[in-house]
């Protein structure tokens, strides 16, 4: 798994933009969603919101940038394949994982043909993203450390620049800690461990986020 797939941007709150295109008003939504069930629930939102819209076309894609492992798309009464599918594609493209987007669309009286509506749907969900606040996602790993009580100094110190978050600990023959970890920092850290240590941890990566 490349780089960018360990960590990668991520809306980082719900955002709207609106247009007019040929007469036709045009409200784009976009939100996080880690999961496809929070995906669904803001679809579910957006057209509770606006249950007067002529149309709310929808996409999403859970995961980092560009993966189809997870998506979904609806032209929810556009003529088929020229909503959902150049939104989706949009997204795909648009550099940023675990988003949805809803477009509200309140037709204006003109007709704007399959190929207007697929350069509309694009459009909107392009100017969406440009604006969309983001924050970085970063992929983590836990994991299990057993270690002697005479390194339990020297690795404390070396948990922050690993960006290592000590979420459990126990003490008895041996000193035992969970740790969570951005998956890119594993091989430093685990070389790193062994050097403070002297060979002398245990050293086990429990699970990784999906």
């Amino acid at each position: 798994m490349g780089e960018e797939a360990k960590r990668y941007r991520v809306p980082s709150r719900v955002h709207r933009v609106e247009q007019e295109i040929q007469k036709s008003r045009f409200l784009t939504t976009a939100a996080p969603a880690p999961t496809v069930e929070e995906a669904r629930a803001f679809i579910a939102r957006v057209r509770e919101e606006f249950p007067d819209a002529t149309h709310n076309c929808w996409a999403f894609a859970v995961g980092p940038p560009g993966s189809t492992a997870q998506v979904g798309m609806s032209d929810d009464g556009e003529p088929h394949g020229t909503a959902g599918r150049p939104m989706l594609t949009a997204l795909l493209h648009g550099g940023v994982g675990e988003v949805a987007v809803v477009v509200t669309r309140y037709f204006g009286g003109t007709l704007l043909g399959k190929g207007g509506l697929v350069r509309a749907y694009t459009a909107c969900v392009q100017q969406v993203l440009e604006s969309l606040p983001t924050l970085e996602r970063v992929r983590k790993v836990r994991v299990a450390v057993e270690l002697e009580y005479a390194s339990v100094d020297g690795v404390r110190r070396m948990l922050a620049a690993h960006e290592a978050e000590l979420v459990a600990e126990t003490y008895a023959v041996t000193v035992g800690y969970q740790l969570l970890l951005p998956e890119h920092q594993l091989e430093a850290f685990h070389k790193a461990l062994l050097d403070q240590t002297q060979g002398e941890v245990l050293f086990e990566v429990l699970d990784a986020e999906p």
